[in-house]
């Protein structure tokens, strides 16, 4: 892991009415580091990572990536920067084969936007960022007839189409059986040692455990702790995330 800041999120705030999803939270997320985000229910984490994914616009604060402040008022905004996202629901289209799904809103055409699509080179990049997940099924598959594993892989396939420099996932193994999540911490793992940086949000506290470099706690839309993985325990992050511990 590089100690250099790749993002920052600084003094975030985010109001729904008279709700305060968010009060004055900041992230930090290094080169190469897997940071998982962590708290209970209503504490803010998909907030915050919707805001990074340019979902949401908060009312105060501001982001920097690479040091030079960034202005994410909306999705593509936010993939434009490097920045990808692996949502729980995958945000596939079962009846649209890999390939398709790869390429939604991204096909390579000839003659600009509206030219003839080049299937062939879909094809062979859809199978090229495949392999990098370990996948070796037919591309031409529906989406519908693969099982929830093999449909995270090309969630992830997707977002690795073009080298991000950020993932953002968010409850990723939440549909997932206990084999395939095995299967999907070691992708997340090989992803890190590949370059990538992840934000990893997950109720599965032995998960972010064993995937996070440090873990970062909120309770109540408000930061409460950041933890080196080897300073912290499962019992430490409850006892934070419930209140019964204070940082």
């Amino acid at each position: 892991m590089d100690d250099q800041s790749l993002v920052r999120m600084e003094n975030i705030h985010k109001y729904f009415g008279y709700v305060k999803a968010l009060q004055n939270v900041s992230l930090d997320l290094h080169s190469q580091e897997i940071l998982g985000l962590v708290g209970d229910n209503a504490a803010g984490k998909s907030t915050l990572l919707k805001i990074l994914a340019g979902f949401y616009i908060p009312e105060k604060g501001q982001i920097f990536l690479e040091d030079n402040r960034v202005e994410i008022n909306k999705p593509i905004a936010a993939r434009n920067l490097g920045i990808e996202t692996i949502y729980q629901d995958f945000m596939l289209c079962p009846k649209l084969n890999i390939i398709k799904n790869i390429f939604l809103a991204r096909e390579l055409t000839k003659w600009g936007f509206m030219g003839k699509l080049r299937k062939r080179d879909m094809e062979k990049e859809a199978r090229r960022v495949l392999k990098e997940c370990g996948f070796n099924m037919s591309v031409r598959l529906r989406v519908s007839n693969l099982s929830g594993g093999q449909q995270q892989t090309v969630a992830i396939a997707r977002a690795l189409l073009h080298p991000p420099k950020v993932i953002l996932m968010d409850e990723p193994t939440a549909s997932l059986s206990e084999s395939a999540i095995d299967r999907f911490l070691n992708v997340v793992k090989e992803l890190k040692r590949k370059g990538c940086s992840i934000i990893y949000v997950s109720h599965r506290l032995p998960a972010v455990l064993e995937v996070a470099d440090r873990i970062m706690v909120l309770r109540g839309g408000k930061k409460v702790a950041v933890k080196q993985k080897t300073e912290t325990n499962v019992e430490e992050i409850v006892g934070l995330m419930m209140g019964k511990i204070h940082a």
